[in-house]
């Protein structure tokens, strides 16, 4: 008995380090269509990228723009793309390749990219909201309260928690004995590697769902209580107050579900057996989060909001003048 737990270890210890790539199981053999779902992504990241980029540079540009919703807009875009980055040449390659493999760095690289980007997205979410909260609920506090130094320290908790709990999951997985190298996916996500690893991975399990609850749930909740109390003004205020609340929050509310409910899909998808929904509709809805927000935030704050909006036509119009 002793014996067979010694050699069990000992393969166990010979296979983890045999796992110098992953085979990436969940691509469909293509090859006639390998030109139009390449140009598709192409199409959909250059656009993620200019649409994005436009955007802060409108802000970075504008002096008028120098408020504190604007600059977590900026954050938001900067997110959007950095998000993008973690993903998109990836599928572009993969695409184009006839082996669909990746390195264990390439691959924790980009589950350490693809989870702080979505613990940041919520996180940049729940700051627009206190910021909305304060503007509309306590206006002559507001700048007294937003102060610069203020909005540098929001940013920072925006930017810096994130990447530290997101850090500790990718080392927990990373330091893993595994016993396979064949995922069930487009791309590289956290759980799929945990389900490789040889021996119960509860320590793993138990420090991901702790950070779940810390960069999903309690920013959730921030931006629940920000909105009760905005609604609660709403209600018993002007029309003019109704009319601010719905000009800023609609982009806001709707960038939030939109992303809830891609993060929603994946998160069940990955803890449970999704098998009798088709699989071209889960691989698509496992990337929807990764593909659709980085376009949609700033298509949706672009064209409801009047300022940017202007601003950017201006910056449009500035550049046809000079080509």
């Amino acid at each position: 008995m002793f014996l067979f737990s010694f050699q069990t270890k000992t393969r166990m210890k010979v296979n983890s380090t045999q796992v110098v790539y992953f085979t990436l199981n969940a691509y469909l053999d293509t090859s006639s269509f390998t030109c139009f779902f390449f140009m598709i992504v192409l199409i959909l990241y250059v656009l993620i990228v200019g649409c994005n980029v436009l955007l802060i540079v409108v802000i970075s540009v504008n002096r008028t723009l120098h408020e504190p919703m604007y600059m977590f807009l900026c954050s938001l875009f900067v997110n959007e793309l950095y998000g993008s980055t973690g993903l998109f040449p990836f599928l572009l390659i993969q695409i184009l390749s006839d082996v669909h493999i990746i390195s264990a760095p390439l691959c924790f690289l980009q589950i350490f990219c693809v989870y702080s980007y979505a613990s940041i997205e919520f996180t940049n979410l729940a700051v627009m909201s206190y910021d909305r909260y304060l503007a509309i609920c306590h206006p002559l506090q507001y700048k007294t309260i937003m102060s610069p130094r203020r909005i540098v320290f929001l940013i920072a908790v925006i930017w810096f928690p994130p990447f530290l709990a997101v850090g500790g999951t990718t080392f927990l997985t990373f330091s893993l004995q595994l016993c396979g190298e064949i995922i069930d996916k487009i791309a590289c996500f956290n759980h799929s590697i945990i389900k490789l690893a040889c021996y119960d991975p509860r320590l793993n399990n138990i420090y991901e769902l702790v950070m779940s609850f810390l960069t999903v749930c309690v920013p959730l909740s921030v931006i629940f209580y920000t909105y009760m109390r905005i609604l609660k003004v709403c209600f018993s205020g002007s029309k003019q107050t109704r009319q601010k609340a719905v000009s800023t929050c609609t982009p806001h509310l709707a960038s939030l579900l939109n992303f809830s409910f891609g993060v929603s899909f994946e998160i069940l998808q990955s803890r449970f057996n999704l098998s009798n929904a088709p699989s071209m509709l889960q691989k698509v809805l496992s990337l929807y989060y990764l593909t659709c927000q980085p376009l949609f935030n700033p298509v949706m704050y672009g064209l409801n909001m009047s300022k940017v909006r202007s601003m950017c036509k201006e910056l449009i119009l500035l550049c046809r003048k000079k080509c």
